[in-house]
């Protein structure tokens, strides 16, 4: 009966995960809960999770990763980037080849963050699409994860799987070997063939604004001197010079939808438009219209300092994410003005206030210059302009990597335990004020934290419940003609079509049990289990919604659900032909 239960509330977890209308902490925070009322999960460990060395681990990584990129050392190496020739290859080589090396050792989607406005400015100054760069560098930054311990939350999460099966914890550098060559082979994949199979996503002409994004929703409201008024939809449809699309128009806060091309317009009407930054900007000055809120947006500041418009890119742990303009009063909260949004390739139809915002969209904004970073991390936002490089000074970078590179030789030398070493770092960068102390717990990424600490004790009870035990069989039962490397494949192949469709970190919390049951049914180490697991579970190169890194680059590189597969599919076949002879080499059956 347990084990049924399990099953169930797993499976539920599983559609609800896949759904993604509920964010994935809360799913599977409920299914612990409910495990526990229904006794499968004792009271008394229901939040032992929380305490356990992955969770702290994690937490720990992100803010040392963040206090790195505070130190300046990794605008030193974006600044470099500059200096790229103007053959693509050479400028996916490089940029991927970055990302790689910096996701080994910060937080991939921070350095994914870091790196995105580069690669963006990079095609835009060499007149191609955003789409061709965008997505192997997400895919980089994943391939970087597998080459360390604290490269990715899964690679700490089976280290202590390891740990509990009675052998020693996977070190910092077990990871290495079979990481850095899969990862060398991806990105030489990526970067001499996979970035040809991406599709054109963007217009790419030389003289366009440097983030140019397709598909912006935005509003305009017809003042007394525009040249609409008192006159026909028409006159904008009619408009060859400028593309412009109508959605809409609200007269008196009712919406009209699709309303006839000779529909007159008068003073003070809204009219909902789809266009990109460029085309807008035209409009604007052709038809003498304003944006929704903009006057007075910039009466309330004039006093203040230059008032600007810029994008970001709402992150998947952003409060944003479920509410709206209007609900969470943006304005007056966050002192921006919402001006459009843009979602991937998928054209928006509510005004843009009532818009409920999802991870992933990007969203052009106005306010003061002088606040754009501190209101961008209120927002949980990731901004799309070209960063202001900013070179640390060279004792702060020389301090926070010092900091950094005493934690590594600590957990090497077995001195600490990665969990308190990397504390310490973290605590280093505040006390140092490396990173502000504000920014100490704002820089986690509590939902991953929520996830982890929720799918442990989930986890536990999928294993001592038998349910583990069974799927076990059922592997082992359909895989009996096969040799033990295609065994290693299949439980590989099953983990990359896991963290396909759900957080990768909950995906090995569930197949570390099995890989480890499958090798202990077999009497054969459990190691080569767990590294496929781990090289599986960071492979999720198939769907925009397997990684945060593929959904951060979804919108700004106006990608099509489908669009991943084409890239991702074939690099993941190179990631399974090249990772499990070297898994079998390096750890022996």
């Amino acid at each position: 009966m347990e084990e049924i239960i399990v099953f169930a509330t797993l499976g539920l977890s599983l559609l609800f995960f896949i759904w993604g209308k509920i964010r994935y902490d809360l799913v599977a925070l409920s299914a612990l809960i409910l495990l526990a009322i229904l006794g499968l999960v004792p009271y008394d460990e229901a939040f032992m999770g929380f305490s356990h060395p992955a969770v702290i681990t994690v937490a720990a990584i992100l803010v040392v990763s963040k206090g790195l990129e505070n130190s300046g050392i990794v605008d030193v190496i974006v600044a470099l980037m500059d200096k790229v020739g103007n053959n693509i290859t050479i400028q996916i080589a490089t940029i991927s080849g970055a990302v790689a090396i910096a996701s080994g050792f910060m937080n991939n989607i921070g350095a994914l963050a870091i790196f995105m406005p580069v690669a963006i400015q990079m095609a835009r100054k060499h007149s191609y699409s955003p789409s061709l760069i965008l997505m192997p560098t997400a895919f980089a930054s994943l391939l970087g994860g597998l080459t360390t311990l604290i490269g990715t939350p899964p690679n700490i999460i089976i280290a202590s799987f390891r740990a509990q099966s009675g052998e020693a914890a996977f070190g910092m550098f077990d990871f290495t070997i079979v990481g850095v060559v899969v990862a060398v082979a991806g990105v030489l994949f990526i970067s001499l063939v996979g970035w040809r199979l991406i599709p054109k996503r963007n217009s790419n002409q030389a003289n366009e604004a440097l983030f140019k994004i397709e598909n912006y929703i935005t509003e305009v409201i017809i003042s007394g001197k525009s040249a609409l008024e008192n006159s026909p939809i028409k006159l904008i449809t009619d408009d060859k010079e400028l593309d412009v699309k109508v959605l809409g128009i609200v007269r008196n806060k009712i919406r009209i939808h699709a309303p006839s091309p000779y529909f007159i317009l008068i003073k003070n009407d809204i009219i909902v438009l789809e266009s990109n930054t460029d085309v807008l900007e035209e409009f604007i000055n052709k038809y003498q219209v304003k944006l929704v809120g903009n006057k007075d947006f910039i009466a309330s500041t004039e006093d203040e300092n230059e008032i600007i418009n810029t994008e970001g890119i709402v992150q998947e742990n952003s409060p944003l994410i479920g509410q709206t303009a209007s609900s969470i009063h943006m304005r007056s909260r966050y002192d921006v003005n919402l001006l459009a949004l843009s979602r991937g390739d998928r054209t928006l139809i509510k005004r843009i206030d009532h818009e409920v915002f999802r991870s992933g969209d990007v969203l052009l904004l106005q306010l003061r210059r002088n606040r754009i970073s501190d209101t961008l991390n209120e927002m949980k936002c990731y901004p799309l302009a070209k960063r202001s490089i900013k070179i640390g000074k060279p004792r702060r970078i020389l301090l926070a990597v010092g900091l950094f590179a005493l934690s590594i030789i600590a957990v090497v030398m077995g001195w600490l335990p990665v969990a308190i070493s990397f504390t310490l770092a973290a605590m280093g960068m505040v006390v140092s004020r490396i990173l502000p102390l504000k920014n100490l717990y704002t820089s986690i990424d509590w939902p991953v934290i929520v996830l982890l600490g929720a799918m442990i004790p989930v986890g536990q009870a999928f294993e001592t419940s038998g349910a583990a035990n069974t799927v076990t069989k059922l592997i082992l039962s359909t895989a009996d003609n096969l040799p033990p490397w295609g065994l290693l494949g299949l439980i590989m192949i099953t983990t990359m079509l896991m963290s396909a469709l759900i957080n990768n970190a909950a995906t090995v919390v569930l197949m570390a049990p099995i890989g480890v049951q499958i090798a202990s049914a077999l009497t054969l180490s459990a190691d080569p289990f767990l590294m496929s697991i781990a090289v599986g579970a960071s492979s999720s190169f198939l769907t925009p919604i397997g990684h945060q890194s593929n959904t951060l680059v979804f919108g700004p590189g106006g990608y099509q659900f489908g669009d991943y597969w084409k890239l991702g599919l074939p690099l993941s076949l190179i990631v399974m032909a090249v990772g499990i002879p070297l898994i079998l080499w390096v750890w022996p059956l």
